[in-house]
């Protein structure tokens, strides 16, 4: 079983998370741990791992918020987004 643990501040995981053994199974870790798997066989470099980050993204689109832990750095980026939209002057 894949376990992630430290994931760090980047656009593609905007907040660092902490993810250990979980008690129910996260219906998006399998995405999560394929992002996992491409940056070390990557060298972090997140421009080669940009299709499973993407189907991490459509994991999440399909449940509701608060569902994925693994989900909840993109669901924060959502709101972060919506909450500073630009003023117009």
């Amino acid at each position: 079983m894949c376990r992630l643990f430290a994931l760090r501040n980047s656009p593609a995981f905007p907040s660092p998370v902490l993810f250990l053994d979980m008690p129910q199974k996260d219906p998006c870790q399998k995405q999560a741990c394929e992002i996992q798997k491409c940056l070390q066989a990557n060298n972090y470099m997140e421009s080669k791992c940009q299709a499973v980050i993407q189907e991490l993204r459509k994991c999440c689109a399909r449940y509701p918020k608060g569902r994925s832990l693994v989900c909840s750095g993109f669901e924060r980026e959502e709101e972060e987004k919506l909450t500073l939209k630009p003023t117009s002057k």
